[in-house]
């Protein structure tokens, strides 16, 4: 038996951001914890959504201590803040550090016993449904607005690990490609690469079927044909990057990711790395250790990523083919081809125990040895 969880409600396209308020009152919601980070709070993006709260006079507290790997610390001054403030909805705007801080804390405010954060690791066992949340990505990459999963960042013991929980899911997605339109090139890349990574892990993941295999390969379509643009930042870029992503999180939410993951969370706990930025790098080579157990799945992935006579290659030569393809929109968009500057030697045993250990690593399609993550990072030096 299969299980598919999606938001109640989402909203996309430029503008969509005027959905907030109206689904606020007609919630009947009467204050917002409004969750976003400081340098989008500095460079006037969260404004775009207080100024409409405002305007339709939704009293709100705002609240910034959200790092971008999120940290225990942050969870929990989080809750505080919002048992102080007396709201009764979370407004998350944001990439996924201040959704996946939203999620942890609306969790914890309806499931106070895991108040810890560390307790939420893995699949929960919570009771209760998170504080409603309305989600506003700002980035298109995590498409946590729309995903059941969140991650959270122990700085004591160097790890970040992964939460899995039905009852976390924001009710509504408002997907606007507006406000994405302020990201730096880089970031746009490194986000829109984790998109790319989501749609292809979930795509060839062991739990992956007929459902979320329609939702990973348009993903990837749509990202193969739109990233170039909106690291460009043309708007036919962006409108396709902001559906690209959520279409990869309907998908890869409901079915688990691989060891690209596993191994990027690690890269982000010990060195403070981009999440997508990590994802990105790692991807073509863990594609290419995966190839052999996938089946006919990257010659799908070849023709999505828009590499012609596919039909007429070989299994060898189409699985190549989607790698290079993967590889070459990499590098189109700026995304270092090793982790040199980043992944240090020394760090490599203890960062693969993690990689190991990490939620995502047992649905990759093929089973990883530790040995195996030692070699993919020693690789990449």
């Amino acid at each position: 038996m299969n299980k598919f969880v999606l938001n109640e409600t989402s909203y996309h396209g430029a503008g969509a951001i005027a959905a907030v308020p109206t689904e606020i009152a007609a919630r009947g919601f009467k204050k917002a914890f409004v969750a976003s980070d400081p340098d989008l709070v500095k460079f006037g993006i969260t404004s775009k959504v207080t100024d409409l709260l405002d305007a339709a006079s939704i009293p709100y507290t705002l609240y910034t201590n959200i790092k971008a790997n999120p940290t225990i610390e942050n969870v929990q001054s989080g809750v505080e803040a919002f048992k102080a403030c007396d709201a009764d909805c979370i407004v998350a705007v944001g990439g996924g550090s201040a959704m996946d801080t939203a999620k942890a804390i609306g969790i914890i405010i309806t499931n106070p016993e895991f108040a810890d954060v560390r307790s939420l690791e893995g699949v929960a066992p919570t009771k209760n449904p998170c504080v409603p949340i309305i989600a506003v990505p700002t980035t298109a990459g995590t498409a946590a607005e729309v995903t059941i999963n969140y991650v959270i960042t122990d700085v004591e013991k160097k790890r970040k690990f992964v939460c899995v929980d039905v009852h976390d899911i924001p009710v509504v997605a408002v997907v606007d490609p507006d406000m994405m339109a302020s990201m730096p090139a880089a970031l746009t890349a490194a986000t829109g690469m984790d998109a790319l990574t989501h749609a292809i892990e979930g795509y060839i993941t062991k739990g992956a079927w007929a459902l979320s295999d329609m939702f990973h390969i348009k993903a990837i379509e749509i990202i193969a044909k739109s990233l170039r643009g909106a690291v460009a930042n043309t708007a036919d870029g962006r409108e396709g990057m902001a559906l690209g992503q959520y279409v990869a999180g309907m998908g890869f939410s409901n079915v688990g990711l691989g060891v690209d993951h596993s191994m990027a969370h690690t890269l982000s706990a010990y060195y403070d790395t981009p999440h997508g930025k990590a994802c990105a790098i790692l991807l073509p080579t863990v594609m290419a250790y995966n190839a052999d157990c996938t089946g006919t799945k990257y010659k799908d992935i070849a023709i999505a990523m828009g590499v012609p006579g596919v039909e007429a290659m070989t299994q060898e030569e189409y699985r190549a083919a989607a790698v290079e393809a993967v590889r070459k929109l990499a590098e189109d968009v700026g995304i270092p081809t090793t982790l040199k500057g980043i992944l240090k030697e020394e760090d490599i045993d203890a960062l693969a125990l993690d990689a190991y250990n990490d939620a995502c690593r047992p649905g990759n399609p093929k089973d990883v040895t530790l040995e195996d993550i030692k070699a993919l990072y020693r690789s990449l030096l």
